[in-house]
């Protein structure tokens, strides 16, 4: 017995199939083309992942912002007691847990504001990242059906694949429209 193996007498070339060189190109470009959505999606998904990292981050410190509003209340609930005893020091003190009570309502507003901002921009990156899955899905179906016409050597997995391609390809496109 020989080593290696060898071709049967009627191999047939490239040369033989006008499809091989079409078909290798299609497989060659959507090869490229599944790459380039792929990683789109994976970018779009680390930018959800962000915002939504962000939007935790805002919803804490949120929180804070209550918590201390709460004590703020209660140390200023004390001093409206206490301020009987000195009316000047009792007034100031007022004055100044009263215009803490106002800054901590403010922060808590803007803070809610921008974690609300961020958990849209985190849907926005959702929405765009499921397209771009998407068409990568598609366009690694469409790859898969062209590369059968190699070996069937029949035109419509070729037409088929690139019209599934195609669909990921626009699939992909609507992810870039998104706002």
């Amino acid at each position: 017995m020989a080593e290696g193996f060898e071709l049967p007498e009627h191999h047939h070339g490239a040369e033989d199939d006008p499809l091989v060189l079409p078909v290798s190109l299609t497989l060659s470009i959507m090869a490229v083309l599944v790459a380039a959505v792929t990683l789109l999606g994976h970018r779009t998904h680390t930018e959800e992942l962000l915002r939504q990292s962000q939007a935790a981050d805002r919803w804490a410190q949120y929180q804070a912002k209550s918590v201390r509003l709460h004590e703020t209340e209660g140390f200023s609930d004390v001093v409206n007691i206490v301020a009987s005893l000195d009316k000047e020091k009792g007034e100031t003190l007022r004055e100044k847990y009263a215009k803490e009570v106002e800054h901590y309502q403010s922060d808590k507003e803007d803070i809610s504001r921008e974690a609300k901002d961020l958990e849209g921009e985190r849907d926005l990156a959702a929405r765009k990242a499921d397209r771009f899955d998407g068409g990568e899905a598609f366009l690694e179906i469409g790859l898969v059906i062209c590369s059968i016409t190699l070996l069937t050597k029949r035109k419509a997995f070729w037409f088929g694949g690139l019209v599934i391609g195609a669909a990921g390809i626009a699939l992909a496109l609507t992810g870039f429209l998104l706002h």
